[in-house]
């Protein structure tokens, strides 16, 4: 019986939960309550071009129990994706002497498509957290973005040797 169906049988039109929990400040003083994750992958630099292509992408995070693993899987994927843009294409520099942004909409404003991202592999511990609340979940939020970006810096250095702090690194950096 599908959910919808469930519902109509026992004459309801949804269901609502909500539950609070009160953190206790000594363990919040004693442990970190915070989710974690590693970014690993491999850029390809053309020695022609110097362009860098990322052929592989490997997350894994702790963040507590997983209670959606779709949507979990989805929020990472979604991340690195974001990374790998603000590290290779998302540029908005201001114009010299209006001071406006360059890309004034969306259609001059570069962004990842599908043919530059790779197969992103996402992992996760899914261990419940012992002092948070009852389902010992913890956020999961940004965690796929932060540290993508630095992810792809480090292997273009290693396929380089060129220290490139600054976002994005296009070709004229690596040139």
């Amino acid at each position: 019986m599908t959910f919808g169906r469930l519902l109509t049988t026992v004459g309801r039109s949804g269901i609502e939960a909500t539950q609070q929990t009160q953190l206790d400040t000594e363990v919040a003083e004693q442990y970190e309550l915070h989710s974690f994750g590693a970014h690993f992958c491999e850029v390809r630099v053309n020695c022609f071009t110097g362009e860098p292509r990322v052929t592989r992408f490997t997350t894994v995070v702790d963040a507590g129990r997983i209670v959606n693993a779709q949507a979990t899987r989805s929020q990472l994927v979604g991340g690195v994706i974001f990374g790998i843009g603000q590290a290779l294409l998302e540029d908005n520099p201001l114009e010299l002497g209006t001071g406006r942004l360059a890309a004034a909409n969306m259609a001059d404003y570069m962004v990842p498509v599908n043919a530059d991202i790779p197969d992103i592999d996402v992992h996760w511990l899914d261990r419940p957290d012992p002092y948070i609340g009852g389902l010992g979940t913890r956020g999961l939020g940004e965690l796929g973005t932060v540290g993508s970006a630095a992810a792809v810096g480090n292997a273009i250095f290693n396929a380089t040797g060129i220290r490139r702090r600054d976002l994005p690194i296009t070709l004229d950096k690596l040139l």
